[in-house]
């Protein structure tokens, strides 16, 4: 899939600037296999990065002018250090290209005039982190352009303060990192507290596994403002509790630490990210150990705190969490921010189609809108591809 979308950035830069590319950079779009709203409250992350990708084919120019042509809008847009100097100065999709320059400039790079061209596979504002995979490829393509001392470590804080500061979206940490850090048959255990990450066995492929990604095609309804509440109201339960974020709650204590907040809403938010944290855990402790099909209760646990606890999921999402199920998978949640987005159900491979299938019928069954479905495994991140 890769290959088709590298040939597709290539044509259009070729269309867009009569010139061939010096070179392409790829990066995934990620599902986060569990660990949901427990990266702002300092806790633990689990994504793994998809083979859906975008590719960023890209060449230096003379200047501080930044060029950038996107396949999905047809779009050519240019903009110059008086553009990047603040955020606000550019906006729409072109936003994130800009800021990634405007990040790097901030943190003291000097970063070649360039010419981009942007194809991707990675669908928008399905919860699979298009953003992000945008960012990161075009981060890559800009520190090879310019010869930039950017260790790959320290690039996913410099693409989400791209996206924080310059575009305005409040994402955390998780996203970047999964599209620059991850490894092919890896999930990346992510510690957001200091950002420490280790690679765990993931190998679908050698357990007779596969991840179905089932799109819900669901609108995301009031997300932003959503998400927001949902933040504020861990902060206010970190700060009643007295803990700098609520990671460092441990589930041994949480029924009393519970019982010390003043209302319900807190103790539902409190509760979801302390046991989510805690499904982390146990998760990687699975994966460690090899017993790969025993992780399907602990997703199914994890969407039954999302949509009770955390009340971030929307019914065609909880319709095609519990299809799957019925119709054999291993485990089923949702993945991303919430109010739309994406389900990931765990299957045996040679059954993903049949459970695809039931979840469609499903949807048909309740009126919605048909959902969209891809088999995954787990890629590499962010690359040069030549």
């Amino acid at each position: 899939m890769t290959d088709d979308v590298a040939t597709r950035a290539t044509a259009g830069f070729r269309s867009a600037y009569g010139a061939e590319p010096a070179g392409r950079w790829a990066a995934p779009g990620r599902a986060n296999l569990i660990g949901e709203h427990t990266d702002y409250n300092d806790g633990f992350v689990l994504p793994f990065a998809l083979s859906l990708r975008t590719v960023a084919a890209a060449a230096t120019q003379p200047g501080e002018t930044w060029t950038v042509w996107s396949e999905l809008t047809g779009e050519t847009v240019s903009f110059g250090a008086a553009e990047v100097a603040a955020p606000g100065r550019v906006t729409g999709w072109a936003a994130y290209v800009a800021g990634v320059v405007w990040a790097l400039r901030e943190a003291g790079h000097a970063v070649s005039g360039a010419r981009l061209a942007i194809a991707s596979d990675v669908p928008l504002g399905s919860g699979l982190s298009s953003s992000a995979a945008l960012e990161s490829a075009v981060l890559a393509a800009l520190v090879d352009l310019g010869g930039l001392d950017l260790p790959a470590e320290r690039r996913p804080r410099l693409a989400q303060r791209a996206e924080n500061a310059y575009v305005g979206a409040p994402t955390g940490i998780m996203d970047q990192s999964a599209a620059i850090r991850c490894r092919a048959g890896h999930a990346l255990f992510l510690d957001c507290r200091d950002e420490s990450v280790e690679h765990i066995p993931f190998d679908l492929d050698a357990a007779g596994l596969a991840m179905l990604v089932v799109d819900s095609r669901a609108p995301h309804r009031h997300a932003d403002g959503e998400y927001a509440a949902r933040r504020k109201s861990c902060e206010h339960g970190a700060e009643q509790l007295g803990v700098p974020a609520l990671r460092d709650v441990d589930v041994a204590g949480l029924d009393d630490a519970l019982a010390r907040l003043d209302d319900d809403e807190t103790r539902r938010r409190v509760r979801h990210v302390v046991t989510e944290d805690q499904r982390v855990l146990d998760t990687v402790a699975l994966l460690r150990a090899g017993r790969i099909r025993e992780i399907g209760p602990l997703l199914t646990a994890s969407h039954a705190s999302m949509r009770d606890d955390f009340e971030i999921t929307v019914p065609e999402i909880d319709t095609a969490v519990e299809a799957a199920l019925a119709a054999g998978a291993l485990g089923a949640r949702m993945t991303g921010g919430g109010f739309g987005g994406c389900v990931l159900a765990l299957v045996d491979a040679a059954a993903a189609e049949t459970v695809a299938a039931a979840v469609t019928a499903a949807y048909a069954e309740r009126g919605f809108t048909a959902p969209g479905h891809v088999t995954v495994l787990p890629g590499p991140g962010a690359t040069r591809l030549d």
